[in-house]
């Protein structure tokens, strides 16, 4: 069986709405080869559906709703497996709602057992009304730790996790992190990859352009992983981390010729196991992790780049 891989989007696939070079060429030939492949994204906001349709604007056809894999689809399924018939007050777009409508958990806003946090706009009210339904006892989950995302070049979004964190600082109850790098969403992934591939596949890498979800989440599910600086990481900032990916390519364009033959690319570059003497740019934190739970007061989360 081939390798399968597991694929980041924003910053590996596109940056804003324009595609990164050599990336139509490098899916034409997943798909030629038969190579497994799954989208894997943090972004609990889009449905699969709408995933397919974005990409085909951009010139990208053939793919389906089972190639897309959210991080409201792990919260959904996750939910189902660990406390079936449960309900939750959601603050989210439709692609939780959906991913939650169709695990037939319902919605509730009088006593939930979860309320449950992703992307997208909210209001005071319901936040008021989700720290109600904490301080009654529901339980606060969060479909992934990213604080801000990026929407452009020069701009930022407030995320998931910066909602969880409002939360948490005015309930003082603990969030609990879905998505990546939580090892859930990693198992749930390969699982599904299984399923496309009809069979395991001997290895599984994934490709990704964040240290702190894509390659710290590989290394901790005993995946190889692939870092493209195509994204937001910068090779002077890798050696910040103790984790490290498996290699290093500027952009997974780099990975095609491998996948039509099955040998390893010489462009693709090996990273320097000694190189820890880096210190990254970026101010703050960029992610809620569970780690955080060990330090009081919690550090203040990064509000921009």
């Amino acid at each position: 069986m081939k390798t399968g891989y597991l694929i980041d989007m924003d910053g590996v696939i596109y940056r804003e709405n324009q595609l990164i070079p050599g990336v139509i060429e490098f899916i034409q030939a997943l798909v030629s080869t038969g190579t497994p492949f799954l989208f894997l994204t943090n972004n609990s906001a889009p449905t699969p559906e709408d995933l397919a349709v974005r990409l085909k604007h951009l010139d990208i056809h053939g793919l389906s709703a089972r190639h897309f894999y959210t991080s409201a689809l792990n919260t959904a399924d996750f939910l189902c497996e660990t406390d079936p018939g449960c309900t939750a007050f959601v603050i989210g777009e439709g692609g939780l709602l959906a991913a939650l409508h169709e695990r037939k958990i319902a919605n509730d806003g009088i006593q939930p057992r979860y309320v449950v946090v992703g992307e997208g706009t909210t209001t005071m009210d319901r936040l008021a009304k989700a720290h109600e339904c904490i301080a009654k006892g529901a339980r606060l989950l969060a479909t992934n730790p990213d604080n801000w995302c990026p929407v452009s070049s020069s701009k930022t979004r407030p995320g998931a996790g910066a909602t969880a964190a409002f939360l948490e600082a005015s309930t003082g109850r603990r969030a609990y992190f879905l998505g990546k790098p939580n090892g859930y969403m990693f198992h749930r992934a390969r699982r599904k990859l299984s399923e496309l591939a009809l069979g395991t596949p001997e290895q599984v890498v994934m490709i990704g352009d964040t240290m702190e979800t894509d390659i710290r989440g590989a290394f901790e599910a005993g995946m190889q992983s692939h870092l493209v600086l195509s994204g937001s990481t910068k090779f002077e900032d890798v050696g910040d981390y103790v984790y490290q990916p498996t290699r290093v390519l500027r952009s997974v364009a780099e990975l095609t010729d491998e996948v039509k033959t099955g040998i390893p690319s010489g462009a693709l570059q090996e990273l320097a196991s000694t190189s820890n003497n880096f210190r990254s740019s970026k101010g703050g934190f960029r992610h809620q992790t569970d780690i955080f739970a060990l330090h009081k007061p919690r550090p203040r989360p990064a509000m921009t780049k």
